[in-house]
């Protein structure tokens, strides 16, 4: 499973980088959604993780250009975000999002298993 993991903090994004792989997932990141759109126009993911609040474009703005623009092909997108309200929740989901995870709600391992939780629905 190929992770794409769009976060524009640096510790955040090594810290979950790091939790991934040593579940042996093949993650790649990015810190910003530009760069992740060039990424995803040169190799496919199974799951996209983004942030919500970037700078440059919202994780809800790019998840709006690969459903429409058909970047990479159809990965799962999943919300990676401190942001806990209700209307950004759903907002995330509109566009097509599987789901929303609030990172300060949870320790990374238990953001591991969400993830991993939030795949296997998609994929049943």
């Amino acid at each position: 499973m190929k992770i794409l993991l769009i976060d524009d903090d640096s510790f955040l994004r090594d810290m979950y980088a790091t939790k991934f792989t040593e579940l042996g997932y093949d993650i790649d990141v990015a810190e910003s959604a530009e760069v992740a759109i060039s990424k995803l126009q040169g190799s496919s993911y199974d799951v996209l993780l983004l942030d919500m609040v970037m700078p440059g474009m919202t994780g809800v703005e790019l998840i709006k250009i690969i459903k429409s623009d058909h970047i990479g092909g159809d990965p799962l997108c999943i919300m990676l975000s401190n942001q806990s309200d209700e209307h950004d929740k759903q907002s995330a989901l509109d566009a097509g999002a599987i789901g929303y995870i609030v990172k300060a709600e949870l320790i990374p391992s238990e953001v591991v298993e969400a993830v991993k939780t939030l795949i296997a629905q998609a994929k049943s």
